[in-house]
């Protein structure tokens, strides 16, 4: 591929084509093989303009023709006594956790102040332990002499396992007897999609535009963020339950029960410990396929730490990368939450492998294993990469589509690539949460 899609040394655009085109192609073996074609799977197409602005989507959502994304007044990178750090304040629990570390009020110039008397993985390791979410800015090499690179490097970027015992493929499998032949691919399967920001919630607004029947299950309690809600929720239902209760996790069983994939991004191990990890929800449902997003991963030194995409592309050295490359005095992120959305789109893709290999998996992808694939891509000389025009709204007008919601008129972004013979995109707007 010879477009870079989007302003970066790094390869974003290839990057997002391939994310796409391997669920595609999952989406086209699950489609010929319901169908009774399994010999015949359709062709699948996707261009690297569409993905990489599809990895851009909550970028041009408009609600009433109004941009609504906003982040967080203290979010955002801060130069340390020996670096940058970089502080994820979106959730207001997670700015009282970083002024608490640093001794300061929630102000941005007291807490610029109180990192620049801090070393950044100090401060990195302070506020984690805190319970909050920060990451020092890496170098490609620092990154890659650190333990958590190295657990990452031993993982695929979709790993699967079986549950349980090795189950027959779709054809032969209880899911197959329940799908009636359609030209959607998924039309039917039951999805639960316990997620939230962007890498999980894109990951079910895939299985959704495939066909599937999303359920969104939300806490009550747990803070989301409105744009990101309207952007990648299309096609879904909701429903809320607190897992802590009893009742909550009895009702949540009760729909894995009748659920043929379960998404979640919490914590590693945080479901298992609510008696709600694979193993548990195996034994109400052999047949399932458990997904699990994270930052790091499960395994390794920072098994299971808090993350964001900004933090990954801050610790695993893309953004030290990029600010070298542009010759900026300050971190340089990728043009796109590319790790969030590469994530989604892999999940998904795995989910559906997992369908088509009859269920009864898990399927595990990590944002820090998105960065060591993109970094597999190469990189673009700069004087191209960086020189690629910042796309805006009216640049991509051909591929943004307008639809009434309960929220108001919203313009989004219109799902990516295609499969001969094969419907995609979504039922309906998003709910309101």
């Amino acid at each position: 591929m010879d477009d870079p899609g989007l302003p970066s040394v790094f390869r974003v655009g290839e990057f997002a084509a391939w994310t796409v085109a391997a669920a595609h192609r999952q989406a086209a073996a699950f489609l010929a093989r319901r169908n009774g074609a399994a010999d015949r799977v359709p062709e699948v197409s996707v261009g690297v303009r569409e993905a990489a602005i599809a990895f851009r989507s909550e970028r041009y959502l408009r609600v009433d023709g109004e941009a609504t994304l906003e982040w967080a007044p203290l979010s955002g990178d801060y130069e340390a006594a020996d670096g940058w750090v970089r502080l994820h304040c979106n959730f207001e629990h997670h700015a009282e956790i970083a002024c608490r570390v640093l001794g300061v009020p929630q102000d941005r110039e007291a807490v610029e102040a109180a990192v620049r008397r801090r070393g950044r993985f100090e401060l990195e390791d302070a506020i984690a332990e805190a319970g909050g979410a920060a990451a020092a800015m890496r170098t490609r090499a620092e990154w890659a002499a650190h333990g958590q690179s190295r657990a990452v490097a031993e993982q695929a970027s979709v790993a699967m396992a079986p549950i349980g015992p090795e189950r027959s493929p779709l054809e032969q499998s209880p899911l197959a007897s329940r799908l009636a032949p359609s030209n959607r691919p998924l039309a039917g399967v039951r999805v639960l999609d316990l997620t939230r920001i962007i890498a999980g919630p894109n990951a079910g607004r895939v299985l959704a535009g495939y066909g599937a029947d999303v359920t969104m299950v939300r806490s009550p309690v747990l803070p989301t963020i409105r744009a990101l809600d309207l952007d990648l929720n299309f096609g879904k239902a909701l429903r809320f339950l607190d897992l802590r209760t009893t009742a909550g996790r009895e009702a949540f069983l009760d729909l894995a029960r009748g659920a043929d994939v379960v998404l979640q991004s919490y914590r590693p191990g945080a479901l298992a410990g609510l008696g709600l990890g694979p193993a548990e929800l195996a034994a109400v449902n052999p047949g399932l396929v458990y997904v699990s997003i994270s930052a790091y991963g499960a395994d390794g030194p920072w098994g299971g730490r808090r993350g964001f995409d900004s933090l990954v592309q801050m610790a695993a050295g893309i953004a030290e990368e990029g600010m070298r490359a542009a010759g900026a005095s300050r971190p340089v992120p990728l043009p796109a939450q590319v790790l969030d959305h590469g994530a989604g789109w892999l999940a998904a893709a795995g989910a559906v492998e997992a369908l088509n290999l009859g269920g009864g998996r898990t399927v595990d992808v990590s944002l820090a294993g998105m960065a060591a694939a993109l970094d597999g891509f190469g990189r673009w000389d700069p004087a191209v990469g960086l020189a690629v025009p910042d796309p805006t709204s009216e640049d991509v007008a051909d591929l943004l589509l307008t639809v009434p919601s309960a929220a108001g008129t919203l313009t989004h972004v219109r799902f990516p690539g295609r499969v001969a013979g094969a419907e995609f995109g979504w039922a309906g707007p998003p709910p309101l949460v």
